[in-house]
């Protein structure tokens, strides 16, 4: 039997300890040095200090009782207030921190559910009318609340198709969801049409800013044209922005904003009854933590508009030399026109699988992001990226060139994994093999077992399909691929 971890008898030495966890450390991705285009905004080494040093400060007092720490409670109210401020939000403007996007968009989802049950009770399967391309956290939220989403297509800019949504909208649409930018291309969404055709129904209409919340308003200021996305538009009701993205904020800090508390309120959730005594939450967690609190109230304070201004400045600069970058190697291209700092690239060569590409950029040393429908590599770019975006673009042009001299290689590792997961037509398949890895890194002997799921080796017919025929299954997928693009699209997609 596999032997687990316990607790040890006797605490150890804590200078060990910590030699350990730099060691654990070590194998990480490096993010300190711009080789990760997700995950990590890195503002610099003096403003991380900075960071840490507050979120030291607060690290064990609790957000869950306003009145036992004010101070939480004032740096919250406050972090809301400039949020709302910088997205041109009015005198009633409300709204609560939260711990991440992907909670943001849960309460915006739950909020308009309870908002429907209150006030058009009739309605008994909410819906909600999303773009193909919204964040995922909103299919997780329709998973949690028991509210179905209907996919409106997008047009050839990758942006969403107004026109698609009206016909999607009926009398079980308790929310209409815009993206700016959404994150699979950087594009905005047309939120200022969107917004009035959420003002013509009379229905809510969320705005997910949680990647460009931080970053748009600055890069507007600058003098770039930015389509209008925040509470300026007249149907715009609510807006999700997370201040640890370009807020350059500690991780565990983004910001749920609603024009009036007439929204805001049908996101608390209030108990009289429980024999611990009376219970009221603004959000989901109880326990909140005071570090990241106060993190986000000071890096918006330290960094001030000028801050923002500079890395606004400098990821635009770096994002402009990527895309120049990618349209000098002719097999590849990015993919529509985004307006700010997200560029995604595919290939026009279709025999330079972008995949293999992926393998050969992580081979050297860069985490990769891969997308599928199309298939594509994702970058989120902040100033960080600045001094390394030329040594990215070389790395690339190696790749390609690599990847022209050995198309063998399409059919291993991760090319030929990403490869099928993104073109098996029934994807149920893909859902009950990713069920597998997930089960086996959560399971029992899940340090045992972390590096087999990890690397793909966890059974599941469509894994144990890709081990053994790699390469001949994804030519049997590329066939019944073009035979879909043929005859119709489908799903999400």
């Amino acid at each position: 039997m596999t032997k687990r971890a316990a607790i040890p008898k006797q605490g150890q030495d804590k200078e060990e300890l910590y030699r350990t966890l730099e060691q654990y450390k070590a194998n990480d991705t490096d993010w300190h040095a711009g080789k990760v285009f997700s995950l990590v905004y890195h503002a610099g080494d003096e403003h991380l200090a900075f960071l840490k040093r507050a979120h030291n400060l607060f690290f064990s007092e609790n957000g869950l009782n306003p009145m036992a720490f004010k101070s939480l409670k004032r740096m919250e109210a406050e972090v809301v207030q400039m949020t709302a401020s910088m997205l041109h939000g009015g005198p009633e403007t409300v709204g609560t921190m939260t711990s991440g996007g992907t909670e943001s968009i849960l309460l915006a989802v739950k909020t308009a559910r309870d908002r429907a049950r209150k006030l058009k009770p009739w309605i008994k399967e909410p819906e909600v009318v999303v773009p193909t391309t919204v964040h995922v956290a909103f299919d997780k939220a329709a998973h949690y609340f028991d509210v179905k989403l209907r996919y409106a297509k997008v047009t050839p800019d990758l942006v969403a198709d107004v026109d698609d949504m009206r016909k999607l909208v009926g009398p079980n649409t308790i929310l209409i969801v815009g993206s700016a930018p959404q994150y699979p291309h950087g594009m905005i969404d047309p939120i200022a049409d969107i917004g009035a055709l959420a003002e013509e129904k009379g229905i809510p209409f969320h705005v997910d800013a949680c990647v460009g919340g931080f970053i748009l308003p600055w890069i507007e200021k600058l003098g770039y044209r930015i389509p209008t996305f925040d509470f300026r538009v007249p149907g715009v009701t609510s807006i999700s922005a997370d201040v640890h993205k370009y807020g350059y904020a500690a991780k565990g800090a983004s910001t749920i904003l609603y024009r009036d508390m007439s929204f805001l309120k049908y996101q608390f959730f209030v108990s009289t009854d429980w024999s611990g005594g009376i219970y009221a939450s603004p959000s989901m967690p109880g326990t909140r933590s005071g570090g990241a609190i106060a993190a986000a109230w000071a890096a918006l304070m330290a960094m001030g508009e000028d801050g923002y201004l500079d890395h606004a400045r400098r990821a635009m600069n770096a994002a402009r030399a990527l895309r120049e970058g990618i349209a000098t190697i002719p097999e590849l291209e990015v993919l529509g026109e985004p307006p700010a700092t997200i560029v995604t690239y595919g290939s026009r060569d279709k025999k330079v699988g972008i995949y293999v590409v992926g393998d050969r950029l992580e081979a050297m040393g860069w985490t990769v992001d891969r997308q599928q429908k199309p298939e594509c590599i994702h970058c989120t770019i902040t100033s960080n990226h600045e001094p390394v975006i030329a040594d990215y673009v070389e790395a690339l042009r190696e790749a390609v060139a690599f990847v022209k001299a050995h198309p063998e290689e399409r059919g291993k590792g991760n090319a030929a994994m990403y490869g099928m997961m993104a073109k098996v037509p029934f994807r149920g398949m893909v859902k009950h093999s990713v069920e597998k890895v997930m089960e086996q890194m959560y399971g029992p002997n899940a340090l045992a077992d972390l590096e087999a799921a990890t690397s793909g080796e966890s059974s599941g017919p469509l894994l144990k399909a890709l081990s053994k025929y790699g390469g001949v299954a994804l030519g049997v997928l590329d066939r019944w691929d073009e035979l879909r693009a043929r005859f119709g699209r489908g799903g999400r997609g």
